[in-house]
């Protein structure tokens, strides 16, 4: 098992379940961007960061029975939900893993909404702008989305207290 796949597992443990594939994205890619260990490569994607690698690796940890994928369907789509399996947690239990605690922003993270994560991510891609640049930007890549200001203002907000939290305990 690689260190990588490990860290994900870590992430579901401490998450106890994460509901739906968008939002398991932009959270493991906001925590990499707060200097987290997640080393998954991201690129600009319709919905903002996206990575294959984290994808396979999902489907790799499925696929040894040691994260639970559900699916369900909700309206006109699939919704997913993701859970760290007993063998999983037994796995866990016999590797040794050096991972800061990561539970409090994950917390913060799972009670927003995945379009708030994916102004966030996509706030974060495109971070090293100024707030004017990066409000013009966000209206350029993401139009359908039609975030409001108040929206974008909340997320410059959140992004600093999500960093402030110290994941060494």
């Amino acid at each position: 098992m690689l260190t990588n796949h490990a860290r994900l597992m870590q992430f579901f443990s401490e998450a106890n379940d994460i509901t739906g594939r968008k939002k398991l994205q932009k959270m493991i890619y906001i925590l990499q961007k707060c200097h987290l260990p997640f080393e998954e490569k991201y690129q600009f994607h319709f919905y903002g960061p996206y990575s294959e690698e984290l994808s396979l690796r999902v489907q790799e940890l499925c696929n040894l029975g040691f994260i639970s994928e559900e699916k369900q369907s909700v309206r006109n789509y699939i919704q997913y939900y993701y859970q760290l399996t007993d063998d999983g947690k037994a796995f866990l239990d016999q590797f040794q893993l050096d991972m800061p605690d990561m539970s409090e922003q994950i917390d913060l993270l799972k009670a927003k909404s995945s379009r708030f994560l994916e102004l966030v991510s996509t706030m974060l891609y495109f971070e090293g702008l100024t707030m004017e640049k990066l409000t013009e930007k966000i209206h350029t890549v993401k139009p359908k989305q039609k975030y409001t200001n108040a929206e974008i203002d909340e997320a410059f907000q959140f992004i600093p207290h999500l960093r402030d939290i110290n994941p060494i305990q």
